[in-house]
């Protein structure tokens, strides 16, 4: 089960690997940043994404000899997190855990335009994952870890020092379906099935500034939507010239909230088509293009982002509001007593600085 870079099937036209010198670690790229990969309008991308679990300063970034605690072989040690984890690329504890791969710039983005991205594969890469949590973050800072505290100077040198409550999960196949599994006490055990997803997808903001990794905003980013599955799109304003594309935060299944600080955090193999859409097409497709959209099968899917989770509500209605009026051609106050009885609005995450609400629309009660 383990899917180690450069081997087994790979779907896309490109193929990227995650290296010091493809990705990078607690920050997003901006409009000064270099492409490690250039592409075609519409091409196919495929992706050996890197979970940051493992690697921290907390867990000793050693992935060898931290695995190894939970009896993991070393074949099923993945190469490129045991190099990441080795080189000397910066990193501080307090930053933006995540490893974030790219960017990719798309031939023919410009602001204005909305940079479309399918998600066409998710393949698990390791029989393993973490759920963490960490002292001063989560739902409940303060709160969890109970037990320990995070002592001061705390370093890598003594992982324990931080004081972080993190569980390993593996994953079983039953019938074709891949769990996830905590193991408690003597013989206790919760199975959940997986549904991954990338919690981190986004486009260069137009700034010089260093973009921290944790919040995401109108950018996508670190946005941490669990409905973003294989056959999912999403829908993101361009910025910069070329867009300049990245992906990281690998997800095995997440809750709508990510209470603990974070989901059950593993590696994915991904493949994704990214699209140029202009002007009128865009519009058509999303209403409004100035916010992140996203699209399943079944739903249409506005975001509302802020700090304040109120706030971050009322956007995601607002955003919903205007989606069903510029779309489907529905007054306004129809649509608000449309999606008071029918829409679903579910919380993302509230741990990312950043709070998420995003809104579930079924396209089926619209006909055709």
């Amino acid at each position: 089960m383990t899917l180690q870079p450069r081997q087994g099937r790979i779907h896309g036209d490109h193929y990227l690997e995650t290296t010091p010198e493809t990705a990078l670690w607690g920050f997003l790229p901006n409009r000064t940043s270099s492409p490690v990969l250039s592409v075609e309008d519409g091409a196919v991308v495929t992706i050996d994404t890197l979970s940051h679990e493992g690697i921290l300063e907390d867990q000793g970034r050693d992935p060898l000899a931290y695995l190894a605690g939970f009896g993991v072989k070393a074949d099923d040690v993945l190469e490129d997190s045991r190099a990441f984890a080795a080189s000397d690329l910066a990193h501080d504890y307090d930053d933006g855990p995540h490893v974030v791969t790219g960017p990719i710039a798309v031939a023919g983005a410009e602001p204005g335009d909305l940079l479309k991205i399918d998600v066409l594969d998710l393949a698990i890469r390791a029989p393993y994952g973490f759920i963490s949590n960490r002292h001063g973050y989560g739902a409940l800072p303060g709160e969890f870890p109970e037990g320990t505290l995070r002592r001061e100077g705390a370093s890598v040198l003594d992982p324990d020092s931080y004081g972080s409550n993190i569980h390993f999960s593996d994953v079983t196949e039953n019938g074709g379906v891949l769990y996830g599994n905590l193991r408690f006490g003597e013989n206790g055990r919760v199975r959940f099935p997986l549904k991954p997803f990338l919690g981190l997808m986004g486009v260069a903001r137009d700034t010089d500034e260093a973009v921290p990794s944790v919040p995401p905003g109108d950018h996508g980013g670190n946005m941490d939507v669990n409905e973003l599955q294989a056959g999912s799109s999403l829908y993101l304003p361009v910025q910069t010239a070329g867009a300049l594309f990245y992906a990281g935060d690998p997800h095995y299944a997440q809750g709508d909230g990510e209470v603990a600080l974070t989901a059950l955090e593993a590696p994915l193999r991904a493949t994704l088509r990214l699209t140029v859409l202009k002007d009128d097409v865009a519009r058509a497709a999303v209403g409004l293009v100035n916010a992140p959209f996203v699209e399943t099968a079944t739903h249409w899917i506005p975001v509302g982002m802020d700090p304040d989770l109120d706030e971050a509500m009322k956007k995601a209605v607002r955003r919903a509001v205007s989606f069903l009026e510029l779309t489907q051609g529905m007054p306004r106050a129809t649509a608000l007593a449309y999606l008071s009885a029918a829409g679903d609005f579910e919380v993302s995450q509230v741990v990312d600085a950043v709070k998420g609400v995003h809104c579930l629309i079924r396209k089926a009660d619209f006909g055709a």
